[in-house]
């Protein structure tokens, strides 16, 4: 007997969560419901897929294997349903878009109300996490369509780029960079510096984009917000690298931070989308994104 595709979103669902309670409660079913399922799927295949004890969840090499062509069915069975809908109306009906926190909250809120003039049977549900669950998620068709930062391994996905964002310096009240027009990449060896924690991908490319190691810098706090590390920045704890759209969408607040420009001009991210090559409504995606690149050249 074939696994069903409920039992291998509850399977996907344990692998992503560690943990069958939390598991069940993100499939909206009992935790004996989605251990009942995933025991039955074990019982099919005559295999263990995860090694169960009181402290954590793990997923067997075997289960590993198993969960990297679950996600790809699920998200060949979300485009076969894609695939029923290529006739209606382009940009029409739901679309569930994923996108990184440091792009969503400066990208998404000024340009949603031109989107909905424009494509009025559009229904957007937007999902904001950081680039590796979006890449999950969009694997096992959970997501549509991902907005995030560039270059971001991204296999079996069709990308497109939509456009450059600039890295900007913010400073601290009085520091001696103020002086100065534009400021050099080399001149931040050694400074103290705010970023955020690691996973998100803005830290690595903020870094590599100032020809930067974690090394050559004196990280002195790594904060998960960009309005934390202003904060910071505001109370004298060091400087830190902006992306532009979040300053221009006034990240500083009512701080008075300095803000200066690289002297160099390719010091920036690559903001792009992405798809999975198997969905057929590649053409309602790029539509999309034209979109969005007359909206942020305005």
């Amino acid at each position: 007997m074939a696994p069903s595709i409920k039992q291998l979103k509850y399977l996907c669902a344990v692998a992503e969560h560690k943990h069958f309670t939390k598991a069940a409660d993100a499939c909206f079913v009992t935790q004996s419901t989605l251990s009942a399922a995933i025991a039955e799927l074990e019982s099919q295949l005559d295999i263990k897929v995860f090694e169960r004890n009181k402290k954590a969840v793990l997923i067997t090499p075997l289960g590993e294997k198993l969960l990297k062509q679950a996600r790809v069915i699920l998200g060949d069975v979300e485009d076969f349903v894609a695939l029923a809908k290529v006739h209606a109306q382009p940009l029409s009906g739901d679309l569930r878009l994923g996108v990184i926190p440091t792009i969503g909250p400066f990208l998404l809120p000024p340009m949603l109300g031109g989107l909905r003039r424009e494509f009025p049977q559009l229904k957007l549900f937007l999902k904001e996490e950081m680039s590796a669950q979006l890449e999950r998620q969009l694997q096992q068709g959970r997501l549509d369509l991902v907005i995030l930062a560039l270059p971001y391994p991204l296999p079996d996905m069709e990308t497109v780029t939509l456009f450059e964002d600039e890295f900007l310096l913010c400073l601290p009240p009085g520091h001696e960079f103020e002086k100065l027009k534009q400021v050099q990449q080399q001149q931040l060896r050694g400074e103290s510096l705010l970023l955020l924690e690691e996973g998100h991908c803005l830290r690595d490319h903020a870094l590599e984009a100032c020809q930067l190691r974690s090394t050559a810098m004196d990280v002195v706090y790594q904060g998960n917000s960009l309005h934390t590390l202003v904060q910071m920045v505001a109370n004298g704890l060091g400087m830190t690298l902006l992306p532009a759209m979040s300053v221009a969408a006034d990240v500083l607040g009512d701080t008075h931070l300095s803000i200066k420009h690289f002297s160099s001009d390719n010091v920036n991210r690559q903001i792009g989308m992405a798809w999975r090559k198997t969905d057929p409504r590649r053409e309602e995606y790029l539509l999309l994104a034209d979109y969005i690149k007359r909206h942020v050249s305005h």
